[in-house]
């Protein structure tokens, strides 16, 4: 490392040692035009409460906001300063620059926080708020001439609910540079930044590399970070992958890429915690997948969150869209403790975008979502939490994270997930992995996070996996109920199966799938001879039944006619070709066979109708789900006391070590 980096980390390190909570940020080059409005806001006819004039001021009293001069856009100078135009706006008022008051009023230990900006040239700079209910509040300004040191202390009470703070910046007959800025604790934390990162990955070489260097890059995130735990279990290596070379001689003796078997994501986050406890001087432990986008100034805004925290607690990253990057896809998620499902908080709304409905004009996004866990797209757990609370349990993949914010709350330890601290994940509409090979995770792992967690009548946990078998039945998702059979199988199996399980049930779960045709996807649907239908018939699909009598009707219909016997032509040729959003049960149930389009649009499965199938699966599931109901009692404590051998270091250390 040259002098000259040395010194750069070395001011870091003090800047993120003295309370820094969040720098102001700028999209990067070759960002999309779009995710602009996730760092600033440029739009014009949006000034809500107008800045009353300051004694000196240059400027002319009214906003400019909606004026043809808002027309010139701030220019990016780099991922931290940026040049105001003259005889322009910009409000710094996005997701990316606001800073979301009401999670650390509510959270953290502070009562305040400083907004610190090093600006020149000639202009303003004015302070705003919000409520819970998304009303704007004028709090304060400053007149820029020359070089100018801005430090605002600004109260944190009035913000229990929810609320934000952010500024904007505004000029007339002359330029204003942001140089750089942030906000600031005033009182420095007892907690060190000292966080190892881990990305478990399974053959994305190339997705790590780039996370890699997004760290390796920023000299702040670096002086925060003790270690960086790769667990590979892929066999396309990490290491092999152009680029990686370059990055490993930045990050040098901070990366560690262990090499084990597939063990899915529980078995790589396990690993990463397993060797950041026994093996590094970390005080977090953050998470992250490795098929992300990482804006880095993310990584010190959860350490500095967990560091000024009233008390330990998982402090969570939202998930922003990787293939529409100004939406905003996740706000935070909650558990039913009855059905026992995972969902969206209430009040929010998901895939919301900020490009089209910026953070001022949309009122939910003020006020404070609180959550039961976070997904470990990202999400940091400090070590004392870890040390107490002990590693994810063995489920492969599926509810080890929802698990774990489950077990944390049960030991007093909340989850926050906050606006601000995020990465792009690819989107949730783009899959369906209920009812492909995951379907099996889904079931077995929310079977045993429900007995862990879950209520003393399991009957609405029951009821719903029965509407869910129906479902599959009707959609002719033979495979999905297969892999449900074996799930459940496994579940009541109980707890001493899950190790055992962890390195081979990938294998079973393939094998199994490939014997249904719902399981076995072709590239096209030109595979397969088209369906008959002329253009105007292939194009038309009926609505959804919403009435009540409607709805019992049509399910009465669906079972009646999969239950009749099938027309031999059309396991030759489909009745339809359907596309995967109108691949729904009032659609399929009335079909004896259809090609049906995968959600990502990569290929297409040849479903055919099969009434022999059709009973005996759902005899099949109706008979274990009154078997689970039998034991339950019995069946939860057995898992209840088997966690601290699922979650102690020697059990994992045997699959490690295997």
């Amino acid at each position: 490392m040259t002098q000259t980096v040395e010194k750069a980390a070395t001011m870091d390190a003090h800047t993120v040692a003295n309370g820094l909570l969040q720098r102001v940020i700028l999209p990067r080059s070759g960002d999309p035009m779009s995710v602009r409005s996730l760092y600033l806001d440029e739009r014009t006819g949006l000034r809500l409460t107008t800045p009353p004039p300051l004694p000196g001021s240059p400027l002319r009293e009214v906003s400019l906001v909606g004026t043809a001069a808002t027309s010139r856009r701030l220019r990016v100078v780099s991922r931290t300063s940026a040049l105001v135009p003259e005889q322009s706006e910009v409000s710094f008022g996005a997701y990316f620059n606001a800073f979301a008051a009401g999670y650390w009023r509510h959270w953290s230990r502070l009562t305040e926080v400083h907004l610190r900006l090093t600006l020149t040239g000639s202009g303003r700079v004015d302070v705003y708020r919000t409520k819970a209910d998304g009303s704007q509040i004028f709090v304060g300004g400053e007149v820029v001439d020359g070089r100018h040191e801005l430090d605002m202390a600004l109260d944190l009470r009035p913000f229990e609910d929810g609320g934000w703070y952010w500024f904007d910046l505004t000029t007339d007959s002359g330029e204003l540079t942001l140089e750089s800025g942030g906000w600031y604790a005033a009182e420095e934390s007892p907690v060190r930044a000292a966080v190892t990162i881990g990305m478990p990955t399974f053959n994305r070489p190339s997705d790590c590399v780039a996370t890699l260097n997004a760290i390796a890059e920023d000299p702040a995130v670096l002086a925060a970070v003790v270690a960086v735990i790769i667990p590979d279990q892929g066999t396309k290596k990490v290491r092999d992958e152009p680029g990686f070379d370059a990055v490993a001689a930045k990050l040098g003796d901070t990366l560690r890429i262990i090499d084990q078997p597939n063990l899915g994501g529980s078995g790589g986050y396990a690993r990463i915690m397993y060797e950041a406890l026994g093996s590094t001087d970390c005080e977090q432990i953050l998470f992250m997948d490795d098929d992300i986008l990482l804006e880095p100034d993310s990584v010190l805004r959860a350490v500095a969150f967990s560091r000024y925290s009233r008390e330990p607690m998982l402090v969570g990253g939202q998930m922003l869209s990787l293939q529409a990057r100004s939406q905003l896809s996740t706000m935070g998620e909650v558990v039913d403790r009855n059905a026992f499902l995972w969902r969206n908080a209430p009040g929010t709304e998901p895939h919301h975008d900020l490009a089209e409905r910026t953070l001022r004009q949309t009122p939910w996004l003020h006020r404070r979502t609180d959550v039961d866990y976070n997904a470990w797209w990202m999400c940091l757990i400090p070590r004392s939490v870890a040390e107490d609370l002990g590693l994810p349990l063995p489920l492969f993949i599926k509810w080890d994270d929802a698990e774990y914010g489950l077990r944390a709350r049960g030991k007093g330890y909340r989850t926050a997930t906050v606006p601000g601290i995020a990465i792009w994940h690819m989107s949730f509409l783009e899959k369906d992995d209920t009812s492909d090979w995951q379907a099996y995770f889904h079931y077995r792992n929310r079977f045993v996070a429900a007995a862990l967690h879950g209520p003393d009548n399991p009957r609405a946990l029951l009821v719903d996996t029965v509407k869910r078998s129906l479902r599959h039945l009707m959609l002719m998702e033979y495979s999905a109920m297969a892999l449900q059979e074996m799930a459940l199988r496994d579940f009541l199996a109980g707890p001493e199966q899950l190790f055992p399980k962890l390195p081979v049930v990938l294998g079973e779960i393939r094998a199994k799938r490939a014997e249904f045709d719902d399981g076995r996807p072709l590239d096209s649907a030109t595979e397969v001879p088209l369906s008959e239908l002329d253009a105007l018939a292939a194009q038309a699909f009926p609505e959804p039944p919403t009435k009540k009598l409607a709805i019992v009707k049509g399910l009465a219909q669906s079972v009646l006619h999969n239950l009749r016997p099938v027309d031999p032509a059309h396991a030759v040729v489909p009745q339809r070709n359907v596309p995967s959003k109108q691949a729904q049960w009032f659609v399929l149930s009335r079909l004896d066979s259809a090609t049906v389009s995968t959600p990502d649009g990569r290929g297409v499965t040849f479903r055919r109708r099969d009434p022999a199938l059709f009973k005996a699966m759902m005899k099949q599931s109706v008979a274990q789900l009154r078997e689970v109901a039998r034991v339950w009692p019995e069946l939860r404590q057995r898992y209840r006391d088997a966690v601290p051998e699922l979650t102690g270091r020697e059990g994992w250390k045997r699959i490690f070590d295997a």
